[in-house]
């Protein structure tokens, strides 16, 4: 599995041979890429505001991964995309697509369209992707990866996505004010119980301006023997 950050939550991941891209939005200071460069299998979404869904119209007719109440809003907004299911999927959902299996959990932290107050998108959620089907007998073999999504601190990280879904690395947001800061997301770090993590959703905007070293530093706080990669925008970390 081949994770790709392209700034702010953007990621790019391959598994095997399928291409999936996650909340694009390329407007950001750390992405050089043109998003047109890109030709995922699917795009997912986590959520409907507009530093998440603000490149999607370039990929029309594009699978897409998302709540039925988004997938609707970027087809009478964006053009025809060909949503897994034919509607898209909800929280608690696993979904094959390609070489890769999609897990949708909450996410704790608002959800309007185009960060409006007019339209809600409902919950929005954050997606574990595995090369294997979740199951409750433990795969020391599969690989999986967690992007939280934008949220808080939420004990289903402890309880549910840590011991039942088993990722091995997690994305988490660490800009604070709208998210998680650092102190927070290496709580979430910990309780997940990964070997990798990378920080996210931060730098793109003055108040989520922070130091990634922070968050290094509180992760090492936790007693957590996850390792923390702070990428460069567009680099690439082999899973």
């Amino acid at each position: 599995m081949e994770l790709t950050w392209h700034g702010h939550s953007t990621w790019h991941v391959t598994v095997d041979d399928t291409e999936l891209l996650i909340d694009p939005f390329f407007d950001n200071p750390h992405t050089d890429t043109d998003p047109e460069e890109l030709d995922p299998d699917y795009v997912l979404l986590t959520h409907g505001h507009a530093d998440h869904i603000g490149d999607v119209d370039r990929y029309e007719g594009c699978g897409l991964v998302a709540t039925p109440e988004i997938v609707e809003y970027c087809e009478d907004n964006f053009g025809e995309f060909d949503p897994v299911g034919g509607m898209g999927m909800n929280l608690g959902g696993t979904v094959e697509i390609g070489d890769a299996f999609v897990t949708m959990h909450r996410a704790d932290h608002t959800n309007g369209m185009d960060t409006s107050y007019g339209t809600s998108g409902g919950m929005p959620g954050g997606f574990i992707i595995s090369d294997t089907k979740p199951t409750q007998v433990s795969d020391a073999e599969s690989t999986t990866f967690y992007h939280a999504g934008d949220t808080g601190l939420m004990t289903e990280m402890r309880d549910v996505i840590g011991p039942f879904l088993e990722p091995d690395a997690a994305a988490v947001p660490v800009g604070d004010h709208f998210t998680m800061g650092p102190m927070q997301a290496a709580v979430a770090v910990d309780w997940l119980d990964v070997d990798h993590a990378f920080p996210m959703h931060y730098d793109t905007f003055p108040p989520i301006e922070i130091e990634t070293q922070d968050f290094v530093n509180e992760v090492k706080g936790t007693g957590s023997d996850a390792e923390v990669h702070v990428l460069d925008g567009d680099e690439t970390f082999e899973l």
